[in-house]
């Protein structure tokens, strides 16, 4: 039997989650797994890097390299290096704690970088191209599966937000930035890329035209998810794929989807892309609460609504990927 070509959407800890679940269902389901991933990250480590440096930014690819990195000892090691933070620098020569440390945290070049940032920018440096690093990267980390830029330039995700300042509530303003569109304490009320028509990374347009399933989700829906359907050629290839499609829902809303209840999230995804079918639509019961409208927003996709005890059991808003997976496995394995 073929493997099913499967191609997850995202960024961040939501497309870790997705991919690492996906590996879980290998034992029973041979998957051809691709991650297409945002490159608008401007926070942290990859901000700096995007600043300093130019090119994409690095941090939620590596996120999604390690998450496919295989199980060889060699390999689990390199994974754990790649996601190795620097801590800040001591004052050279000066005990930490003394009188003499005036700065005990004093933070360096390297502070606050993780190691799989800096790899991936200098093979993206040494070899010209981002997909070509990404695969010598993948190689190193022994990945089962492959990871790709939704675009070979990186891009600046921008909203409109109303309520952005507290204290005038009723005030439309535009956030500009992933980071603080992801920590906006107002209300998005639409969403744009600069530049509005990135081209799409070639190798991600392939996979999709060759995939079985596309999946969207779990993650930050305006900052890791909607941005894929607002690049024109992936949007155009999503909807003409003949590929089933899966929206994975999140367990609790975040800064940037307060007030947004869980059957707007899919409300989003035709606002952004009205042509956008959907096969599938997987929740947890208890983050779901009354079933009923969620299931009226998924059927308005064309949808049906799947419901599965997919997280961790200590009461965090995380997907378990064990739980993850084995709710994927009936519906990625199921026969049209």
């Amino acid at each position: 039997m073929t493997a099913r070509r499967v191609v997850a959407f995202g960024g961040g800890h939501g497309l870790s989650a997705s991919l690492r679940a996906l590996r879980h269902c290998a034992p029973e389901l041979d998957l051809d797994i691709t991650a297409v991933v945002t490159v608008g990250d401007d926070g942290g480590s990859s901000g700096r890097l995007r600043a300093e440096r130019g090119g994409l930014p690095p941090g939620d690819l590596r996120q999604a390299l390690v998450a496919l990195a295989g199980d060889h000892p060699a390999t689990r090691r390199s994974a754990g290096l790649f996601q190795h933070r620097f801590a800040g620098a001591l004052a050279v020569g000066v005990p930490q704690g003394s009188a003499t440390d005036p700065n005990p945290a004093r933070a360096d070049g390297l502070a606050g970088h993780a190691v799989g940032n800096l790899v991936l920018c200098g093979l993206m440096e040494l070899l010209g191209d981002p997909v070509a690093a990404l695969e010598h990267a993948g190689a190193m980390l022994g990945t089962v599966g492959r990871v790709l830029p939704m675009s070979r330039q990186p891009v600046d995700i921008e909203a409109r937000v109303r309520g952005a300042d507290p204290a005038a509530p009723d005030e439309v303003c535009t956030v500009r930035g992933q980071h603080q569109v992801a920590v906006t304490t107002g209300r998005v009320e639409s969403l744009r890329l600069t530049p509005a028509a990135p081209a799409a990374c070639a190798e991600a347009l392939a996979a999709i035209g060759a995939a079985d399933w596309l999946i969207f989700g779990p993650g930050s829906w305006y900052t890791s998810v909607l941005p894929h359907l607002l690049v024109p050629q992936l949007a155009d290839a999503i909807v003409s794929s003949s590929a089933r499609r899966l929206v994975t829902l999140n367990l609790a809303a975040e800064k940037e989807t307060l007030g947004l209840s869980v059957a707007d999230h899919l409300a989003a995804l035709h606002w952004y892309l009205p042509e956008l079918k959907v096969d599938l639509v997987l929740a947890d019961a208890k983050a779901v609460g009354d079933p009923e409208p969620v299931e009226r927003a998924a059927e308005s996709l064309g949808a049906r609504l799947v419901l599965a005890p997919v997280a961790v059991t200590d009461g965090t808003p995380r997907h378990d990927p064990a739980a993850l997976g084995a709710a994927l496995v009936p519906v990625l394995g199921a026969d049209r």
